[in-house]
C-alpha cells in the first residue's frame, strides 16, 4: 500500500497524495525503514515544523487535557505521542497507549519520549485492526494521524475504535487522502514538478516509470461526508470537523521526495536514488519557475464521539 497512484495516467493528479506520520503501509505500522537512518526512510520528513504543527492543531481539537486513557494509534516514532503527553494532565492513572504494528518504530519511539514519558506510556505492538484488544478497559480518547486512508476495511476498523472507546469517548483523525486534500492553488506546482521530474528520469537516467492499473487504498479518496457517514455506520458522532490548509515548504517537498513510500507511488519501478533525485530537481525548478515559497495542501481534521 504505497501512498500514490500505480498508474501516472494523463493528468498527474497522482501527487494528491500524502504520507502517515509513521511511514505506514497497509499493516499501518509505523515502519521500520521509518527509523533507519536516511536510507529513504519517513524519519526526515516527519521532523517538518509544520507536520508537527498541524497534528498538534487535531489534539487541541481532541481537548485530551482531562483524558486518562489516550490512545496513540499507528505512532510510528512517537511524535504525536508527545503532543499528547505535552497536553495531559497526568495523575497517577493516567496513561498513553502508544501502539504501533513495527517493533523498531516502538524502540524509536520509547527512546525519543524517554524525556517526557515518565511511566504514563505503554507502548503495544499491535495492527490498527486489534485496538480493542489491545486497550482491555475501555479509553477516552483515541488519536489517529494521517493514517486511516491507508485502512481497506475502514468500517471493521472504525467499528472496533467505537467498541475501545467508553460512551461519550473521543475518536480524532486528520488525513490529507481525501476528496478534497488537493488545494485548488496547488494544480499547477503539481502538473509542473510531475512533468519536469520525469523529464529528469528520462533524459538524466533514460527510464521511466513502470505503470500498471492497480489502484493503491489511499487513492480510493472519501469526501468529508463519506467520513461522516463511516463514523454514524458505526456509532460514532462528529462533533468537530475542520479543512486545515497548510502551507509546505520547499523542505517538505524536498524531504518527502526522499521517502520509499512517497517515490514508489509517484515513480513506481524506478531505483530509488534515481527517483528521489528527478523529484528532488524537479521541486527545486518548479518552486524557482513559479516563484513561490510555499504550495498549500489540505487536511481534513475531524472529531467524533462515541454515542
Amino acid at each position: 500500500g504505497e501512498p500514490g497512484d500505480k498508474s501516472l495516467g494523463n493528468s498527474y493528479r497522482v501527487l494528491n497524495l500524502w504520507p502517515t506520520h509513521g511511514g505506514q503501509r497497509l499493516t499501518l505500522s509505523g515502519g521500520s525503514r521509518a527509523m533507519v537512518g536516511n536510507d529513504f526512510s519517513f524519519a526526515t520528513f516527519s521532523k517538518n515544523e509544520f507536520y508537527s504543527t498541524l497534528n498538534a492543531r487535531l489534539v487541541d481539537m481532541a481537548d485530551v487535557s482531562s483524558d486518562r486513557r489516550i490512545v496513540d494509534l499507528a505512532c510510528g516514532a512517537g511524535g504525536v505521542t508527545r503532543l499528547i503527553l505535552e497536553r495531559i494532565n497526568r495523575t497517577k492513572d493516567t496513561v498513553v497507549i502508544a501502539l504501533d504494528h513495527s517493533s523498531v518504530a516502538l524502540k524509536t519511539a520509547m527512546e525519543d519520549l524517554k524525556d517526557i514519558s515518565n511511566n504514563a506510556v505503554k507502548f503495544v505492538q499491535l495492527g490498527v485492526e486489534n485496538v480493542s484488544d489491545a486497550v482491555k478497559e475501555s479509553v477516552d480518547t483515541i488519536v489517529f494521524c494521517n493514517a486511516i486512508h491507508y485502512v481497506p476495511d475502514k468500517d471493521a476498523v472504525v467499528s472496533d475504535i467505537a467498541n475501545a472507546l467508553r460512551p461519550g469517548g473521543k475518536f480524532a483523525f486528520n488525513t490529507s487522502f481525501y476528496e478534497g486534500g488537493q488545494h485548488e492553488d496547488s494544480t499547477a506546482f503539481y502538473s509542473k514538478w510531475m512533468l519536469k521530474a520525469m523529464r529528469i528520469l528520462r533524459k538524466e537516467y533514460g527510464l521511466k516509470p513502470q505503470r500498471s492499473g492497480e489502484k493503491v487504498e489511499s487513492r480510493k479518496q472519501l469526501t468529508p461526508d463519506d467520513y461522516g457517514n463511516l463514523m454514524e455506520r458505526n456509532g460514532l458522532t462528529i462533533v468537530r470537523q475542520s479543512v486545515d490548509t497548510v502551507p509546505v515548504p520547499i523542505e517538505g517537498w524536498l524531504d518527502i521526495s526522499t521517502f520509499s513510500d512517497f517515490i514508489e507511488g509517484t515513480m513506481p519501478g524506478v531505483p530509488l536514488a534515481k527517483a528521489s533525485a528527478a523529484l528532488q530537481k524537479g521541486v527545486r525548478q518548479t518552486y524557482e519557475e513559479m516563484g513561490v515559497t510555499h504550495v498549500p495542501r489540505n487536511w481534513l481534521d475531524v472529531v467524533a464521539v462515541k454515542s
